[in-house]
């Protein structure tokens, strides 16, 4: 009967010991993945900002650079959403996007922004992007969604810069581009 106890102590303590080696390992193992991520966010933070400082330096958007950087901009962003810098960078895809008349690929990247990153500290500059995709008649022309997303900002960045352009937005919203020259000439007689 002794034999089957020391038999089954033995048995156990090797096997905790296997256990706490193999967890051991695992902990090697996630911050070896910790570091290759952040060697991957890293990599790819330098292609996105090269691209970025080639757009800024420009003065006419050249069409293969703007693809090569929303590439970037985007994988940067998804592949490093912990980064404060991931919803900045969708933000600069969507404006590039729009740069290069890729209105719905614009969208599309605003509203990731606003969806994945609620605390983001410029999503009412987002919000604010996207309703001026829908406001414009000759984009996505959708005044419904502009005047939703307008009153959003209103409400949830009421003290921010975008909830007074909101305001002027709203009250402009429908009118043609003469009918706004007549009521500006009109007020400023």
């Amino acid at each position: 009967m002794l034999y089957k106890i020391g038999f089954f102590i033995t048995g156990s303590l090797f096997l905790m010991s296997c256990n706490s080696h193999s967890s051991e390992q695992k902990q090697e193992e996630v911050k070896k993945d910790t570091i290759v991520v952040a060697d991957i966010c890293s990599n790819l933070f330098k292609e996105a900002k090269r691209l970025d400082n080639i757009l800024l330096k420009a003065t006419v958007v050249n069409n293969d650079i703007a693809e090569q950087a929303i590439k970037a901009f985007y994988e940067f962003s998804t592949n490093c959403k912990s980064d404060t810098l991931a919803p900045v960078f969708l933000v600069k895809a969507g404006q590039v996007s729009q740069s290069i008349k890729k209105y719905t690929q614009a969208q599309s990247f605003f509203k990731k922004c606003i969806d994945e990153f609620p605390d983001f500290k410029s999503r009412g500059a987002a919000m604010f992007l996207l309703a001026q995709l829908y406001d414009d008649a000759s984009i996505l022309n959708n005044e419904s969604d502009a005047r939703t997303l307008y009153h959003q900002i209103i409400r949830e960045y009421p003290d921010s810069p975008y909830a007074n352009d909101a305001k002027a937005c709203i009250k402009n919203l429908g009118k043609s581009d003469e009918e706004l020259i007549q009521e500006f000439l009109k007020k400023n007689k």
